[in-house]
């Protein structure tokens, strides 16, 4: 009885202390949707990923400025005094040595204009291109954030899971004790058979306290991820959904996943904009042609100011670089290869993924469906069992064995459900549709 007393005031602490903590704060209900929801907002990676497209977007409307005109609005005015020799190479006899000072005020708008410039052309159609290379990183970044969420999840649900089967496991021990137990009192059982069933028991118990701190734990590195409060305790509800197995909606065949993969889309950008570089260093060589020029109010004070201008017209034709286009039209070359090969592996790695998740879903879909006849067994086995025992045809060696069968049939059975749960998720990221799937 002092046995009994000690597991009534365990299972007490663990009710009664949940309890008194959602007195105190309320828990934050997140479904899996919500979860992903609020990762998309508050994940700092995905932040760093916004940013970096909005600096890309920047650099592109600098590349285009200077292809647009550019003007300013100048006034001065100076005090000037010169030495006669030193302005003109030489001294003029009866002469003052010096002329001034005297004042010059100056006033006007400035303009410049390229007319003709390829290489400032191409550089705007490179950041262009650069702008969208950005924009699919940071869809990758998205895609790759919605698999970490979705997978932290998921592994919650798992914990939890595991929760609930230790707990009537923890239920079903308790039973099997009283009902040995009660054989003892009543001459047909044994104290050994008590003991047995005893020990069985604690073991379940600590198994409950070791799957309760890994739930914990795993709210936790949820907490982290979707970058809330470490204070802010998490409830998730989808807790259901953890025992569905929906059909994955959408098309894997290899082309749509090369077609669809935010990397793959991020690497065609790159390579058109190298080869945009690699133009626009060749392009150097041809000459630019630039209109710039002034106009405003000169004169030695405001009073005596006239309007005054100056327009130029100016053609730049590269004569002598040193190498240094060349140079740069070689290195764009080799940039070209790297990205191939980069490209290459990345085909190569979408495959690989595409394949194993699909094989992987397959087989988890079956595992689920032999884990749940295994589990409906088990549970059969261990009636049968119970009933032997108390009939007195055989001690509780059988009914703890079929227990433990039985614990083993919801660790296969939880175990298939998340393998197939999660092989879902990583053929929705291989395909590159996670955040369609996950996140509306």
């Amino acid at each position: 009885m002092r046995f009994r007393a000690h597991a009534v005031a365990v299972a007490f602490a663990f009710v009664a202390v949940p309890g008194l903590l959602a007195q105190q704060q309320t828990p934050m209900q997140l479904t899996l949707k919500q979860a992903v929801d609020v990762a998309l907002k508050q994940n700092p990676e995905v932040q760093i990923a916004v940013l970096n497209f909005a600096e890309s977007q920047q650099d592109r409307n600098l590349a285009r400025a200077g292809l647009l005109p550019q003007a300013d609005m100048r006034v001065s005015e100076q005090a000037l005094r010169e030495n006669l020799a030193a302005l003109f190479g030489r001294p003029f006899p009866g002469f003052s040595q010096h002329i001034g000072p005297f004042g010059i005020f100056e006033a006007g708008p400035g303009f410049s204009f390229p007319v003709f410039d390829l290489t400032a052309y191409r550089r705007w159609q490179a950041a262009a291109r650069e702008t969208k290379a950005s924009s699919h990183d940071e869809q990758g970044v998205r895609e790759q954030t919605v698999l970490m969420v979705v997978s932290q999840y998921l592994g919650s649900l798992q914990a939890a899971a595991n929760v609930t089967a230790v707990q009537s496991q923890v239920q079903l021990a308790q039973a099997l004790y009283d009902q040995a137990n009660d054989l003892q009192q009543h001459g047909v059982g044994t104290g050994l058979d008590t003991l047995r069933a005893q020990v069985e028991l604690e073991n379940q118990q600590q198994r409950l306290i070791e799957a309760q701190t890994q739930y914990k734990t795993s709210l936790f590195g949820l907490s982290k991820m979707l970058n809330l409060d470490p204070n802010e305790p998490i409830e998730l509800t989808d807790q259901l959904s953890f025992f569905e197995t929906p059909e994955f909606p959408g098309n894997t065949t290899l082309d749509q996943a090369y077609g669809q993969r935010p990397e793959m889309l991020a690497l065609d950008e790159r390579v058109h904009e190298i080869e945009l570089e690699r133009k626009q260093a060749r392009e150097q060589r041809l000459p630019s042609l630039d209109f710039n020029g002034n106009w405003g109010y000169t004169g030695l004070g405001i009073d005596s100011a006239i309007p005054t201008y100056t327009y130029t017209a100016t053609i730049d034709v590269p004569l002598i670089t040193g190498g240094r286009i060349r140079a740069q039209v070689t290195k764009s070359g080799l940039e070209l290869k790297k990205i191939e090969q980069t490209r290459e592996d990345l085909r190569n790695q979408i495959a690989l993924e595409v394949k194993t998740s699909l094989a992987e879903l397959e087989a988890a879909r079956h595992e689920v469906d032999v884990a749940n006849q295994g589990v409906k067994l088990a549970q059969e086995e261990v009636g049968q069992a119970r009933d032997r025992f108390a009939a007195g045809v055989a001690n509780n060696i059988e009914v703890i064995s079929a227990q433990d069968s039985l614990e083993r049939a919801h660790n296969n059975q939880i175990a298939a459900l998340y393998a197939y749960n999660q092989s879902r998720a990583d053929l929705a990221h291989a395909t590159g549709h996670i955040q369609d799937l996950y996140g509306k």
